[in-house]
C-alpha cells in the first residue's frame, strides 16, 4: 500500500505528454512561454515622407545655387536683401524648369539649361532614394516604381505651386497652375527614371528589347552628344575668338566685382543653350535672335542685338568656301563614325569569323538616326524662348527642324559608316 501526497497527481498530470491522456479526457492548459517574433525585415518609412523628404532635397538643392547668383547680381545693385534673394532664386528655378515668367516687358521663357540639368540630376537621385526607402530595391516591379514616380512628382509639384506664390508681385507673376503641372510632369519622368534604374525594371526591359534595338538606340545616343560635344567645341571657340568683346559687355554694366560675378554666372547657366545653338548651326537649320533674324552657315541675319555676353560669340556673316564645306562635314563625320563604331561592335575583333548579315548590321544604323533626332530635337525645343515682347519674342532654334536634320543626316551617315566597315572586314578577310 503506498501513500500519495496531494502535490504527487499534479507533477504525474504534467509530466505526460498529450499522446499518454486517455481518449476524450482534456488536460490541464499549458503555458507557453512568451518569446519575441523575429524580425520579418528592415522597416521602411512611409511613402508620402519619403517622396516628400527626396523632393525636398531636390529642390533645395536646385534653387541654392541660382538664388545666390541671382543675390550677388541684386548685390552689385544695392538692393539686396534675404526676401529679395529668395523670391528672385524661385523665379530662376521656376524658369529653369521651363515655367515662363511674365514681366513688365513681355513673357520671359528662355530657359536656363544649366538650372534644368541641375534639377533633372536631383529629382532622379530623388527617384532612387524614394525607391529605396520604400523597400522597392531591384523588385523589377512596375507598379512599385510607378509610384514611387508619382509620388515624387505630386511631392515636388506642390513645391512649385509654393514657389510661384512667393514669386508675385513686384512687377513679376507666375502661374501657379502652370508650375504644379509643369514640375509634376517633369518630376514624375526624372524620378521614374532613378527608380526604374533602382528597383531594376530598366535593365529587365533592356534586355528583352531585340538586339537591333538596343544597339541603335546606344548608337543614336552616342552620335547625338557628339554632335553636342561639337557644337560645344564650336561655342567655345566662338566666345574664346570673341573673349574681348564679352569682356567689354560685363565691364559695361559698372556693377562692381560681385556684380559681374554675377553676370558672369548668369552666361555660364545658358552655356548648355549655346551648345544646343552651335549644334543647330552646324547641322544646318541654324537659330534665331530675334524675330525675323536667322543664323545659319549661309546666311548670318540679325539688327541690334541687346548688350548680353551670350550674344558675343556671333559670327559676323556667312561661311564660305572650304570653311563652309568642313563644318558641314562635321555632322555627316559623326554619323560616319557611329556606323563604324556600331559595325565594330557587331563584328567584333575577328572580323573574318564573325560577319553579321546585312539586316543585322544596317538595321541599328537605320534605328540611330532618329533615336539622334529626337534628342537633338528634344534639346532645340527646351533651348529656344522669348526674352521678352516685341523683336525678342523668338530666340533659339526650332526644334523639329533640328531633328529632321540630325535624323536625316546621322542616319545616313551611320549607314555609309557602317556598310563601309564591313564591306572592307570582309576584304580583309
Amino acid at each position: 500500500m503506498s501513500f500519495v501526497t496531494p502535490d504527487q497527481p499534479r507533477r504525474a498530470t504534467d509530466a505526460r505528454g498529450a499522446g499518454d491522456r486517455p481518449p476524450g479526457r482534456a488536460g490541464p492548459p499549458r503555458r507557453v512561454p512568451a518569446q519575441r517574433a523575429a524580425p520579418s525585415g528592415r522597416s521602411h518609412a512611409p511613402l508620402a515622407v519619403a517622396a516628400l523628404v527626396a523632393a525636398g532635397g531636390a529642390a533645395l538643392t536646385s534653387w541654392l545655387p541660382v538664388a545666390l547668383v541671382l543675390w550677388l547680381f541684386q548685390l552689385s545693385e544695392g538692393a539686396a536683401s534675404l526676401l529679395g534673394a529668395v523670391r528672385a532664386g524661385a523665379a530662376g528655378w521656376l524658369l529653369g524648369h521651363g515655367v515662363p515668367l511674365t514681366t513688365t516687358t513681355g513673357p520671359l521663357g528662355l530657359v536656363p539649361l544649366a538650372v534644368t540639368a541641375l534639377a533633372v540630376w536631383r529629382l532622379t537621385r530623388a527617384g532612387v532614394h524614394t525607391s529605396r526607402a520604400i523597400g522597392a530595391r531591384g523588385s523589377r516591379s512596375p507598379s512599385r516604381t510607378l509610384v514611387a514616380a508619382i509620388a515624387v512628382g505630386v511631392a515636388y509639384a506642390l513645391l512649385g505651386v509654393l514657389a510661384a506664390v512667393l514669386v508675385g508681385g513686384g512687377g513679376l507673376s507666375v502661374s501657379p497652375v502652370r508650375a504644379g503641372l509643369t514640375l509634376a510632369v517633369l518630376g514624375t519622368l526624372a524620378a521614374g527614371a532613378g527608380a526604374a534604374r533602382t528597383t531594376g525594371l530598366a535593365a529587365a526591359f533592356a534586355a528583352r528589347a531585340p538586339m537591333p534595338v538596343r544597339a541603335g538606340v546606344r548608337a543614336g545616343l552616342v552620335a547625338g552628344l557628339v554632335l553636342l560635344g561639337a557644337g560645344a567645341a564650336v561655342a567655345g571657340l566662338a566666345v574664346a575668338t570673341g573673349g574681348g568683346d564679352a569682356a567689354d559687355l560685363i565691364g559695361a554694366y559698372r556693377t562692381g566685382v560681385a556684380g559681374q560675378a554675377g553676370i558672369t554666372l548668369v552666361s555660364l547657366a545658358y552655356a548648355p543653350n549655346a551648345t544646343v545653338w552651335s549644334t543647330s548651326y552646324l547641322l544646318g537649320p541654324g537659330f534665331a535672335v530675334g524675330t525675323d533674324t536667322a543664323v545659319r552657315t549661309s546666311e548670318v541675319s540679325v539688327g541690334a542685338l541687346p548688350a548680353l555676353p551670350l550674344f558675343a560669340g556671333l559670327p559676323s556673316g556667312p561661311v564660305d568656301g572650304l570653311w563652309s564645306a568642313a563644318v558641314l562635314a562635321v555632322p555627316v563625320l559623326v554619323g560616319m563614325a557611329t556606323g563604324w563604331l556600331l559595325a565594330r561592335r557587331l563584328v567584333g575583333p575577328a572580323g573574318a569569323e564573325r560577319k553579321p548579315p546585312w539586316k543585322r548590321l544596317l538595321a541599328p544604323a537605320v534605328l540611330a538616326g532618329p533615336v539622334a533626332g529626337l534628342l537633338l530635337g528634344a534639346a532645340a525645343e527646351a533651348a529656344n524662348g522669348p526674352l521678352g515682347a516685341g523683336r525678342l519674342a523668338e530666340v533659339g532654334p526650332v526644334g523639329w527642324q533640328v531633328a529632321v536634320a540630325a535624323a536625316v543626316v546621322t542616319g545616313g551617315g551611320a549607314l555609309i559608316g557602317a556598310a563601309a566597315t564591313r564591306w572592307l572586314t570582309r576584304l580583309a578577310g
